[in-house]
């Protein structure tokens, strides 16, 4: 069963990814935007309370997906995990950097680093389907997929995409939710109506069994 909601309070949009990623037993932030103080507003809003953040997954090194670490990091010193291709680890004691895949808390995992630039968090539920989150999909979405699908079988996509438009590789996914970068949001949704999610500010997708 999914089920989706669209938060009602003024969530600010803004260039950037970020979302969270909760199981029974671990609260991971992935990607931190932007910008600090916009992070920070709408996880208020969201009642999403910074000190009980687990750890943090970054994607890749661009700033629109490492905007806010500093200012997390500054009240929460937790693990961040991030590729080893991560320039600057001045400001996090607790980096981890990541070259192959690696199963970060249970069963939520990294596809390691692809293509030297990027890594996605990949989520295997009870049924062993498995979610992606990614960044940007610089490595490809082929190859992501290809990554991911060593945890299990992948069912749902969620993230920026970026140019890709070879749409027969997500042919056989139950939900995808293009969001950030996407070029081809638009012509993604109208192939696949009845799987996609539309992304935005303030978004909830909950996946059970």
């Amino acid at each position: 069963m999914t089920v989706v909601q669209t938060c009602a309070l003024p969530i600010i949009p803004d260039w950037g990814f970020s979302c969270l990623v909760e199981s029974d037993d671990q609260k991971i932030l992935f990607d931190t935007g932007a910008k600090a103080e916009v992070l920070a507003g709408n996880m208020k809003k969201l009642g999403i309370d910074l000190f009980q953040i687990d750890a943090v997954f970054i994607s890749h090194d661009h700033w629109d997906h490492t905007g806010g670490l500093a200012a997390v990091l500054e009240k929460n010193q937790v693990p961040v995990f991030v590729p080893e291709s991560f320039a600057d680890d001045s400001v996090m004691p607790g980096i981890i950097r990541i070259r192959e895949p690696l199963e970060i808390a249970k069963n939520i995992y990294s596809t390691g680093e692809l293509k030297q630039i990027e890594q996605s968090l990949v989520i295997r539920l009870e049924n062993d389907e498995v979610t992606v989150v990614a960044g940007c999909s610089h490595p490809g979405v082929e190859e992501i997929l290809g990554a991911a699908s060593v945890f299990g079988k992948v069912t749902t996509l969620v993230g920026g995409l970026h140019g890709f438009q070879d749409f027969e590789l997500i042919d056989d996914l139950k939900r995808i939710c293009p969001t950030h970068c996407t070029q081809y949001i638009n012509e993604i949704a109208a192939r696949y109506p009845e799987k996609v999610i539309p992304g935005g500010a303030g978004k909830v997708i909950v996946l059970q069994r």
